[in-house]
């Protein structure tokens, strides 16, 4: 009696072990079966990121594609080798557009150069100049008959200097009915017959004074 009791006890030690042996077995066969789950769904969610990114990018490189497409007046092809070629010859036109025009600028402002200096050399004062050939400032009033006159100036060849002689006819209220206008070695030389506007004229020296205050502001 006390052996059976002694067997049943060891059969039920080893069934308990058995057991837990079968109940660590699946677990760990769980726990196994849980890791490759896992694994399956992290390498479905990495490939899910990478496939995304690539549509990312793609969708980017069209649409950069497309932009240059719009860019490029001359298309051969709509594949996308042929657009990158096509605008490749065109940005290189472009770029031999820009140094021929580049070129032509660089001529233009040498030229330009060029004409300031040989326009400073030719340039001389009209004082000098007048002087140099002999010519003196002067004014000449003579009276024709009535209210007509005739007058000669010679004064400086200055910007403006002209447009002075003209205001001091409109001040003086003259009808300019002949005018002859010469420019030579500095001097300008203007010569006119005159008519009073406004029923008489001052006197010829008051005239010639007036006058001869006029071309020395000149």
């Amino acid at each position: 009696m006390i052996l059976d009791c002694s067997l049943m006890e060891c059969a039920k030690t080893a069934f308990d072990d058995l057991c837990i042996l079968d109940e660590e077995k699946t677990k760990g066969g769980r726990m196994e079966k849980r890791k490759h789950i896992d694994s399956d769904d992290e390498d479905d969610k990495f490939k899910s990121k990478n496939l995304e990114a690539e549509r990312r990018r793609r969708k980017k490189l069209n649409d950069r594609l497309l932009e240059l497409r719009s860019l490029v007046p001359i298309i051969t092809n709509m594949n996308k080798a042929t657009i990158i070629t096509d605008a490749v010859t065109y940005i290189e036109e472009l770029q031999r557009h820009v140094k021929d025009l580049s070129d032509q600028l660089l001529k233009m402002d040498a030229n330009c150069v060029k004409e300031e200096e040989t326009t400073k050399i030719e340039e001389t004062d009209p004082a000098e100049e007048m002087k140099k050939w002999g010519i003196e400032p002067e004014v000449r009033v003579t009276s024709i008959e009535g209210t007509k006159l005739w007058l000669k100036i010679v004064c400086q060849k200055t910007k403006g200097g002209f447009t002075k002689i003209m205001e001091a006819m409109s001040v003086l209220g003259f009808d300019l009915t002949d005018i002859s206008v010469t420019t030579s070695k500095g001097a300008i030389l203007v010569t006119s017959c005159v008519e009073g506007n406004q029923g008489g004229l001052p006197d010829v020296d008051q005239i010639k004074d007036f006058l001869s205050e006029i071309i020395k502001s000149i």
